[in-house]
């Protein structure tokens, strides 16, 4: 894990700002999912966002990488950070909560942190991190409920699919760090949703037949949402805060989005979660705070 910055009073505001933009996110992705299939949603989420990141490419006149290999890396991963983990995380949100499905994505970082120490030297398991990842899945197992996955129905699939999708997250890390070193950080998310929109499209017009936008005015402003906002937008302000506040900083967003999402769940979709599921997110956001290390370092320096 990379040391972390100071952050700012303007980079917590962003961090803040960002949390509140992708925790909403679940909300009007299970809104749309009312009327259009989760893979149609998808497609709609990152083909609309292509076109903006794409607008804003052109506005700051970077340059548009040429290299068949470095449009293959975008593909990869393309597929890797968004129609895989997008396309379960919305088929799981069929069958689970909004706010749910939020607390597991948390369980992101956990899987971040083990593919490093697979595919990278120098980010090897120590001890804390080690700590860290078993609270991690400690808090997944108890928010799931152990007595779910024996019974392996919809909602248990539902659950591990969102887990899938954050594998995915995990491993489109390791893509993005082996393959995509140096591009622009906008030019690297306009190549990615547009990778995955040469995925996905074909993929959802297949299945789920032809996109359309004759949709109920509910279902275009949660698309509006979600693929501009939620997903655009989002990545432009995730590469500043990462460069404002750093990688182990910017990891705290996971922690700031379950309570928005479990919020508005029950605001607007009437959603309960069992005390289990708060439990669960409890002992995982203990292990991503034992992951961050700012705590560690400080009860070590207290006994020194």
């Amino acid at each position: 894990m990379n040391p972390q910055k100071n952050i700012s009073t303007r980079a917590w505001l962003e961090l803040t700002l960002l949390a509140l933009i992708w925790g909403a996110s679940f909300l009007t992705i299970r809104v749309a999912l009312d009327e259009i299939g989760p893979l149609t949603a998808v497609a709609h989420r990152v083909g609309w966002a292509a076109l903006a990141l794409w607008l804003v490419v052109v506005f700051m006149r970077l340059p548009i990488p040429r290299a068949p290999r470095v449009w293959l890396a975008f593909l990869m991963m393309g597929l890797l950070n968004n129609v895989i983990p997008f396309g379960l995380m919305a088929w799981g949100q069929l069958y689970i909560e909004t706010g749910l499905t939020s607390i597991l994505n948390g369980t992101a970082a956990i899987f971040g942190v083990l593919a490093a120490a697979v595919f990278f030297a120098d980010e090897r398991i120590t001890g804390r991190k080690a700590l860290g990842v078993c609270l991690g899945f400690a808090g997944v197992a108890t928010a799931i409920g152990l007595e779910n996955l024996l019974a392996f129905d919809l909602r248990s699939l539902a659950q591990l699919a969102v887990l899938g999708g954050t594998l995915s997250y995990a491993l489109a890390g390791v893509w993005a760090r082996k393959m995509l070193a140096g591009q622009p950080p906008q030019v690297a998310a306009a190549g990615m949703v547009t990778g995955a929109s040469v995925i996905i499209l074909p993929v959802a017009w297949w299945v789920e037949g032809p996109l359309t936008l004759a949709l109920e005015p509910r279902t275009l402003w949660a698309i509006g949402y979600y693929a501009l906002a939620a997903t655009a937008l989002a990545y432009l302000l995730y590469y500043r805060v990462l460069g404002m506040a750093g990688s182990g900083n910017l990891m705290l967003v996971t922690l700031m989005m379950p309570p928005v999402s479990i919020v508005l769940g029950a605001w607007v979709l009437e959603e309960a979660l069992r005390p289990a599921a708060f439990i669960g997110f409890a002992l995982l956001a203990l292990g991503l705070i034992v992951l961050d290390g700012r705590i560690w370092r400080l009860m070590r320096g207290w006994f020194r």
